[in-house]
């Protein structure tokens, strides 16, 4: 017995040591985009280049051991040099406004108005989650197993995302990777936070102007928003049921975990004094999430954190997918509509469809990790109508809210409209 011990023991002091080796590969907790045109940025006149050859992060640099520890993830992706266009915001669409910073504790945003009133988003490629070490992390010198985990999300999930969604009829926010140089037009106040890095410029998912192909479109507003809406119009608005679970659906074939309500904006849509809201997404940062390794393996285990869940052939734990807001305001759509939406998708997502939606991603990105990325995407293809009915038996089977949506904590609205969309008094 006590041989077993002490060689449980030993097992365990050399694990600890694995760990500490691997997390000691890079004590840097950020780092933006790499140039690799150009050496002295501070004497580069970017107005004179159209675009620039830029790696998005060399923070994630790896050896054997790392990817056995802490997984191979897409560290080659984030290293690996691409061309970009270069951006101006002060003659960008005609000239834009800094309406503010964005909230993100990862993302760093800019909020932007363009001439004509359009709001955009500029967020940043790379990550700082600094803020998400815990102290005794810190303490033990464990950070690095946080700060690494961003390796698992592709630096250019958001542009296939978007390929994918018009090939499968779900909004999306038209993103597109831009080079952001230090420039006037930022001032003190913003270049050293925003300039000479890689960005995702695309649409808001709220505002009065519409860049939608809807007509008739009233205004795009976030979740917190349309419940007031509702709450002043009660039997006069309504969601999409049809495209929030189709675009739910589509969450779940692309490997999306993080779909909280803050993630939605919605596309009123105002005819007959009747309103109807279309669901459109944004934050597409951990589509295709591939989280490897021993440690990540452990820390992604659905009895420790349900929520991430890694892209792979198949969904491995739905319940960790689900929601509070697919329980706000799916929790009376009947599974008819489940099934209909997911043979639609499986119609629309053709071998041809996935193949045509990569040529939005550079040709180096794609010979990374295309074909890997499209044969998980066939696979959960097929699965799609059995992953509809386990959504909705499981959203089916959640008790109503009984606290506000992420993002809704500082609204005022009724109870019944606290616990579901349709529920009343």
């Amino acid at each position: 017995m006590k041989k077993l011990l002490w060689l449980v023991f030993i097992l365990l002091i050399g694990f600890i040591g694995l760990i500490y080796f691997s997390v000691s590969s890079t004590d840097k907790e950020f780092e933006t985009a790499t140039i690799k045109n150009f050496q002295d940025l501070k004497n580069i006149d970017f107005r004179q280049q159209d675009s620039v050859l830029v790696a998005a992060s060399s923070l994630y640099e790896t050896n054997r051991l790392k990817d056995i520890m802490q997984g191979e993830n897409y560290r080659e992706a984030w290293a690996m040099p691409v061309k970009v266009p270069v951006l101006f915001l002060d003659t960008l669409y005609g000239g834009m406004e800094i309406v503010k910073e964005g909230g993100g504790t990862q993302t760093h945003s800019l909020r932007l108005k363009d001439k004509d009133g359009y709001l955009y988003s500029l967020r940043s490629v790379n990550k700082d989650p600094s803020t998400h070490v815990p102290e005794f992390a810190r303490s033990l010198g464990l950070e690095n197993i946080i700060i690494d985990a961003i390796s698992a999300s592709h630096p250019y999930a958001a542009l296939l995302s978007a390929s994918l969604s018009e090939k499968a009829g779900v909004l999306h926010t038209h993103p597109k990777v831009v080079f952001v140089p230090e420039q006037d037009f930022l001032g003190k106040k913003y270049n050293e936070k925003y300039g000479n890095r890689l960005f995702l410029l695309e649409y808001e998912t709220e505002g009065k102007k519409n860049w939608t192909g809807y007509e008739n479109v009233d205004a795009i507003l976030d979740t917190k928003h349309l419940q007031e809406l509702k709450e002043k119009h009660t039997e006069k608005v309504s969601i999409d049921e049809n495209a929030l679970v189709r675009a739910r659906l589509f969450d779940m074939f692309i490997g999306d975990w993080d779909r909280h309500a803050k993630q939605w904006g919605w596309v009123i849509q105002e005819k007959d004094d009747v309103f109807k809201a279309i669901p459109v997404a944004g934050d597409r940062d951990n589509a295709f999430f591939k989280l490897g390794g021993i440690i990540p393996g452990i820390i992604s285990n659905k009895n420790i954190e349900p929520k991430v869940r890694p892209f792979e052939h198949e969904i491995d734990y739905m319940p960790g997918l689900v929601y509070p807001n697919d329980v706000y305001f799916l929790t009376n759509t009947p599974v008819e509509i489940f099934i209909t939406e997911a043979e639609k998708l499986q119609e629309l997502m053709t071998d041809e469809a996935i193949a045509d939606a990569f040529k939005v991603w550079p040709k180096e990105i794609y010979e990374l990790d295309g074909k890997e990325i499209a044969e998980k995407l066939k696979s959960r293809r097929e699965n799609l109508v059995e992953y509809s009915k386990e959504f909705h038996r499981l959203i089916t089977e959640r008790e109503l809210l009984n606290e506000p949506l992420k993002g809704s904590e500082d609204i005022e609205i009724s109870p019944g409209l606290v616990k579901c969309f349709e529920c009343r008094i």
